[in-house]
């Protein structure tokens, strides 16, 4: 059963098919968070009876809604066949997890502070008048930001070179967003999408478990999860969405 209790069956050429269900041709519309936490929640229970059934799936966002009838779907597989092949195989026997990696706030100005010319403007502080001291002071504080900020790209950087060589493909997504509660008090410098084989994820963990031990640094780590962020963009022409 799909969303609204609607039967969910698959519509299907050749050796690929969509698993679809009916429904009217315009997106699904709520201001009650909870019915649209449970639509998202049905269209997911879905998609992984469906990984469980036939292990390879493309994950479509939900509201993807084609107008038409089984016909349309038909029709769009028809056109889209190698497309979606090819895509299959890339995902066959691999899914998604989610990698953010944060530091300790503070923990790269502690580390700058033994550099030398950080050192150095320290010690010019040292007895001079207050205009003058002020000044310095802001210098100081520019240096040890942008110091912070080349320290931080840097370790992620390595971070992300040593997961790459360890995944099939890796999504690089924004670091400007919220901490979530458990990590409070830290700084996300690094937050990926990777598609792993799911015989070879032990790698990544391992890795990801040494890095976690690493003074300073903590490690999310969470999947397996829908490849969504590996699909790309399907033809609109048909869907509306």
């Amino acid at each position: 059963m799909g969303i609204e209790d609607n039967i969910v069956y698959t519509v299907s050429i050749n050796d690929i098919g969509v698993v679809v269900h009916s429904c009217e041709a315009k997106p699904y519309k709520t201001e009650d968070k909870e019915k649209a936490m449970e639509w998202i929640l049905a269209h997911q229970y879905v998609i992984d009876l469906a990984t469980k059934e036939f292990d390879t799936v493309i994950p479509l966002t939900f509201d993807t809604i084609f107008k038409g009838d089984d016909e349309t779907v038909k029709q769009w597989l028809r056109e889209e066949y190698r497309e979606l092949k090819t895509m299959l195989e890339k995902l066959e026997g691999k899914a998604e997890y989610g990698v953010q990696v944060f530091v300790e706030n503070g923990f790269f100005e502690n580390t700058l502070e033994q550099n030398e010319e950080i050192q150095k403007l320290k010690k010019k502080m040292e007895n001079k008048p207050k205009g003058t001291a002020y000044l310095l002071r802001k210098k100081l504080e520019r240096k040890l930001e942008l110091e912070t900020k080349v320290s931080a790209d840097r370790h992620a950087k390595k971070l992300y070179n040593e997961i790459k060589k360890l995944v099939v493909d890796l999504k690089l997504d924004s670091t400007k967003k919220e901490v979530p509660k458990q990590w409070e008090g830290k700084q996300l410098i690094l937050n990926l999408a990777c598609l792993t084989q799911k015989d070879k994820i032990q790698n990544l963990g391992n890795l990801l478990e040494k890095t976690d031990k690493r003074g300073g640094l903590a490690v999310r780590f969470n999947g397996p999860w829908p490849p969504y962020s590996f699909v790309g963009q399907i033809e609109r022409s048909k869907v509306r969405r």
